[in-house]
């Protein structure tokens, strides 16, 4: 799959992927906030930003978009050591990180070199995992609690806002689920990935349901990611 389909994919899913949901919630939440937050000719920084999913909801906003990696694909490129290179001191306006801290072996270090190229005013929008199958890519650390990944933020310089729930435990369940037998199914030669397809339809839409069906304080509390809304502290 080439890096501009699996953007793609990311940031506009289709019901039969098996993360429709996932994908689709976090795009929705993703692009609210910067809808109400990232105005014409400020600066977002995509901190581990993979295939750029989100670039261009930052562009067609008129915003800069800077996606930072490791390797030599991104336009700001992650040192060995965690730190940014060519990024000034208080340059950013909004510091995106979707679905990056569970990768992350040195969060002391992650959060520094957020706080450092953040603005005073500046918003930090993270997502990361609550409760998710593991996925080393390469390396795969940590899950938390609402109240742990609250936790794990204010202790390194910044104040939680507000925490999203994206995708109840039910839900949650029912797309690992279809995980594991869609993963099967694809190794059927011929039909194997029409029937993935198919299935995941199906199970999506009950997932959707069963989200739906959540009370919204289990939901709140058990979710498969959260996205946190950020400043730093002091603000």
């Amino acid at each position: 799959m080439t890096s501009h389909v699996e953007a793609t994919r990311r940031l506009r899913p289709h019901i039969f992927d098996t993360d429709w949901m996932m994908l689709r919630g976090l795009t929705r939440a993703i692009t609210s906030h910067l809808s109400e937050r990232l105005n014409r000719g400020q600066r977002l920084l995509d901190f581990g930003c993979g295939v750029m999913p989100y670039r261009a909801l930052v562009e067609e906003r008129g915003a800069i978009y800077l996606g930072a990696d490791f390797g030599g694909n991104a336009m700001v490129s992650i040192m060995p050591d965690g730190s940014l290179d060519a990024v000034a001191d208080a340059s950013v306006d909004i510091v995106l990180s979707v679905q990056v801290l569970e990768h992350v072996r040195d969060l002391d270090r992650y959060f520094a070199e957020i706080d450092r190229v953040l603005k005073p005013d500046g918003t930090l929008l993270l997502s990361t995992h609550g409760t998710w199958l593991f996925h080393p890519h390469p390396e795969d650390h940590r899950r938390w609690t609402r109240t742990g990944l609250a936790h794990d933020i204010e202790t390194r310089g910044f104040r939680v806002e507000a925490v999203e729930s994206i995708v109840g435990p039910l839900a949650t369940t029912t797309m690992i689920r279809l995980t594991g037998f869609a993963f099967f199914l694809r190794r059927i030669p011929v039909v194997g990935s029409a029937a993935a397809g198919l299935l995941a339809v199906v199970m999506n839409a009950r997932g959707w349901i069963e989200d739906r069906l959540t009370p919204c304080g289990i939901r709140d509390d058990n979710g498969c990611v959260y996205l946190t809304l950020c400043r730093k502290a002091g603000r």
